[in-house]
């Protein structure tokens, strides 16, 4: 699918405060984003629709909750994309400081209480530098590929972000589909015991070579 410029950065700017705690300034702001999304090509939009009428029409306790209950207490969901690549080792404290300092060089600033790792700060980044945030995204596509087939096995209204998150990068190809039925089969390093597959790999989508990026330590089953 072809998007321009302004479709994939305006994509990217919904998803991004989507993955983001259904706080009032986000309730606040989903008649816009529900235009915005309306906007964009039905399979980048389209998907982003069930979680915007959720959060629209359900108790803003309820869904912050369950935003809670999904993202802060269940690993297989977790938007903090190194630690798929990379478990609870020594690599992944060396991965969010690369990407801080990648940040850093392009001129964004995180705030304290923000990780470089999490998608939602990776999408706002994507949004206002898209051809870098491009290849960041692919960087880390099997972790994203991981969380979306999670969250659609748990039926999570979240899924609806991934799989627009997905639409926007380039069609799936071999080596990376290899890479996202490693982390399924095997989790990530010293973390693999209690991770359910989610289906064999002949289900999974066609996967494309990803970019080297950033100069980081070998993801899990080497670079994508």
């Amino acid at each position: 699918m072809k998007l321009s410029a302004a479709q994939r950065s305006a994509a990217w700017q919904v998803q991004s405060l989507l993955l983001g705690y259904p706080d009032a300034q986000l309730l606040d702001a989903l008649p816009l984003l529900r235009r915005t999304a309306e906007a964009l090509p039905a399979a980048v939009g389209a998907p982003l629709q069930p979680l915007l009428t959720r959060l629209a029409s359900a108790e803003p306790l309820a869904v912050a909750t369950e935003y809670v209950d999904t993202f802060d207490h269940r690993k297989r969901f977790s938007p903090y994309l190194t630690w798929f690549m990379y478990g609870n080792t020594r690599k992944r404290g060396m991965g969010l400081l690369r990407l801080e300092e990648f940040y850093r060089a392009a001129g964004l600033v995180l705030g304290n209480d923000e990780l470089s790792d999490h998608l939602s700060v990776m999408l706002e980044f994507a949004s206002a530098h898209p051809g870098l945030g491009q290849q960041l995204l692919e960087e880390y596509r099997a972790g994203i590929e991981f969380m979306r087939m999670a969250l659609r096995d748990a039926d999570s209204p979240w899924t609806g972000v991934l799989e627009s998150v997905s639409a926007t990068l380039a069609p799936l190809r071999g080596s990376e589909r290899d890479a996202v039925a490693r982390l399924i089969a095997a989790g990530p390093p010293d973390e693999g015991v209690g991770l359910e597959p989610f289906g064999p790999p002949s289900h999974m989508p066609e996967m494309p070579q990803a970019p080297a990026m950033l100069g980081m330590p070998e993801p899990i089953g080497g670079r994508r």
